[in-house]
């Protein structure tokens, strides 16, 4: 199956994530397809960049976001 999920990045206790769609018998920051966004929960508001032509494209084909991922792509504005 595949999904969209966070992979971590940053230094130690200065993470930021990138927004990616990978298989999900990956690891959690191994493989993936496509990078399709970043998010930054360090800054204040939160910063959030994700091409949304990208997942739509994803949502679309089937991949299955996680939970933390559907929150910050509702935020952004892209529905299902």
């Amino acid at each position: 199956m595949v999904k969209i999920r966070l992979k971590r990045m940053g230094q130690k206790k200065a993470p930021f994530y990138r927004i990616v769609v990978s298989d999900s018998r990956s690891p959690r920051d191994g493989r993936f397809i496509e990078e399709i966004g970043t998010y930054d929960p360090k800054t204040e508001p939160s910063t959030i960049h994700v091409n949304e032509e990208l997942a739509k494209k994803w949502l679309a084909t089937g991949a299955q976001p996680t939970e933390a991922v559907e929150k910050i792509l509702k935020i952004a504005g892209i529905e299902k």
